[in-house]
């Protein structure tokens, strides 16, 4: 099909837009305007978090498991993507096998074999290899982490082996793209040159990129799910990291759908005739709180009390009902919330109290610096809610600085961990989480083992009882015990108030009255091959 030449919306750094005429009903094109501020990398494993994730990995690129985002009353789970089957050897516990899916081809139409999943696992883990990627490593380093070899059996079986029992190893599966050895052969081998034409096995094709502006996706129609042939013909990722841009934009008609609406313009937008999509999701909004030595936060009894002093529920005011409050890392009525003994409300006497025995007050005042975002993946209302977090610390005696960062540059401090040089100085980080994994949301976050770069645990968190329980969870590879075990974890770590936990997101999506097709799944990842118009 020919492509017709178009304006497209373009965000400066300002903000301003300009026009888009609407596309002709022959020839559909989804916009989307994304909170992003530049477009995450194409070639693989994409940076920009979640939200680089959704609209570029899960998009252009298959992992050997994907998730089925098709229904909106079940949590997400698992489904085979480019494998059929895969099972862990019940001796070892150490080997897996992934039997894969025949007849799949890459956008440039080579066919997609075991030896591809050898090449990107290399891409991303022997430095010696031609390929590979320094910056698709730093992105895909937790997911790769467990593994220890991986091999090709035959042309469509691969075998990848963990470093120790590794119950949760299917999530780091799903996390890990897969790209086509030949289309980097095309590009001169330069991953610079790829990124332009980047090619995977998904149900989008990249047409054109121009960084920090826009992505112009193509359907695949030749993708091997037929289910999930996209039924727009293209697709427009811009990135407007200015929530009343993004709402200017819909409202005008220079965009279809938006992520993260401002609590504020809900109204205006559902007047207009927009449709206002929430879901409750494995999300949170916390503080990463650093434990090291030389922290404020080291102290239980400071970390206990910044959780004290948090008005959820007036935030969730502030949010115009977009939010839900936390009582911990996971949601309540989540087989893995557990019974913890401490209890997350809002109650500044006490706050005040054991700031006081932690030897802070008028005279001694607790003094903090956070690291925060302008925008993100996941990342809410970062401003406002923030200016709403400070009024609530200052009025229990905390008061907290704020270092602004651009989304990416914030992600970069949360791989560094709280011990490295750039984060001196700083008792937390606001770095939205998700939890749809064991691993990401508990495990890798409280285990004392996994820092930077090996896990989550940004700010050095380390107790003997979570780190045993932690450790007991890698090796349930029985799902209702892994919950029991998980359960207990989350009883734990908020026992300790890990981080500083605010806020459930519930995701808020403004789409334009037209479209037709989309089913929120309870998933950070989300898919938009089913929306079109009516």
């Amino acid at each position: 099909m020919a492509i017709r030449r178009r304006h497209i919306l373009k965000a400066s750094a300002g903000g301003a837009l300009l026009p888009l005429a609407r596309a002709e009903a022959a020839d559909p094109v989804l916009r989307v305007g994304t909170t992003l501020a530049d477009i995450p990398l194409t070639t693989g494993q994409p940076s920009q978090g979640g939200e680089g994730q959704r609209f570029i990995g899960y998009q252009l690129y298959d992992c050997l498991i994907n998730w089925d985002l098709s229904k909106r009353d079940i949590a997400a789970r698992h489904r085979p993507g480019l494998a059929l089957s895969w099972e862990v050897d019940r001796e070892t516990r150490t080997v897996w096998t992934f039997r894969l899916r025949p007849g799949v081809t890459f956008h440039d139409g080579s066919a997609f074999t075991a030896d591809d999943v050898v090449w990107n696992l290399d891409k991303l883990m022997r430095r010696e290899a031609p390929q590979f990627d320094g910056a698709q490593a730093v992105q895909a380093a937790t997911y790769v982490a467990p593994i220890a070899g991986y091999r090709a059996l035959d042309p469509m079986t691969v075998q990848i082996t963990t470093k120790q029992p590794d119950a949760v190893f299917p999530y780091q599966v799903s996390s890990i793209f897969i790209s086509s050895p030949r289309r980097w052969e095309e590009m001169g081998r330069d991953w610079n040159r790829v990124a332009m034409r980047p090619s995977g096995t998904g149900p989008w094709m990249l047409e054109r990129l121009v960084p920090r502006q826009r992505a112009e996706l193509l359907r695949n129609a030749t993708y091997w799910d037929p289910d999930r042939i996209p039924k727009t013909e293209r697709q427009v990722l811009l990135t407007i990291p200015d929530p009343n841009t993004r709402v200017s934009a819909l409202l005008s008609g220079q965009v279809d759908w938006i992520e993260a609406p401002p609590p504020d313009a809900l109204p205006r937008l559902r007047s207009a005739g927009m449709q206002i999509v929430t879901n409750l999701y494995p999300h949170i909004w916390p503080y990463q709180l650093s434990t090291l030595p030389d922290a404020p936060t080291r102290d239980v009894r400071v970390r206990r009390a910044l959780n004290l002093a948090i008005d959820r529920e007036g935030l969730v005011t502030l949010l115009a009902g977009t939010a839900m409050p936390a009582e911990g890392m996971i949601n309540r009525g989540h087989p893995w919330f557990g019974n913890p003994g401490f209890r997350i409300t809002h109650d500044p006497e006490t706050a005040r109290r054991l700031l006081a025995e932690a030897g802070y007050g008028p005279r001694n005042p607790l003094k903090l610096k956070f690291g925060i975002s302008t925008s993100g993946s996941g990342q809410m209302q970062p401003l406002a809610m923030n200016d709403f977090i400070q009024q609530n610390l200052a009025a229990v005696g905390v008061t907290v600085e704020f270092d602004v960062l651009e989304w990416e540059a914030l992600r970069a401090r949360r791989r560094a961990g709280a011990a490295a040089q750039e984060n001196r100085g700083v008792a937390g980080i606001n770095n939205s989480w998700g939890f749809w994994d064991p691993d990401i949301g508990l495990i890798a976050t409280s285990w004392s083992r996994l820092t930077p770069p090996q896990g989550f645990n940004w700010g050095g968190f380390a107790d003997p009882e979570a780190d045993a329980l932690a450790a007991e969870a890698k090796l349930a590879f029985d799902p209702e015990e892994q919950d029991r075990i998980l359960a207990r974890l989350h009883d734990r770590i908020v026992d300790q108030a890990m981080w500083l936990w605010v806020v459930h997101d519930l995701n808020p999506r403004a789409l334009g009255p037209r479209l037709r097709g989309f089913t929120q799944a309870q998933s950070w990842f989300q898919d938009l091959t089913p929306v079109h118009f009516g």
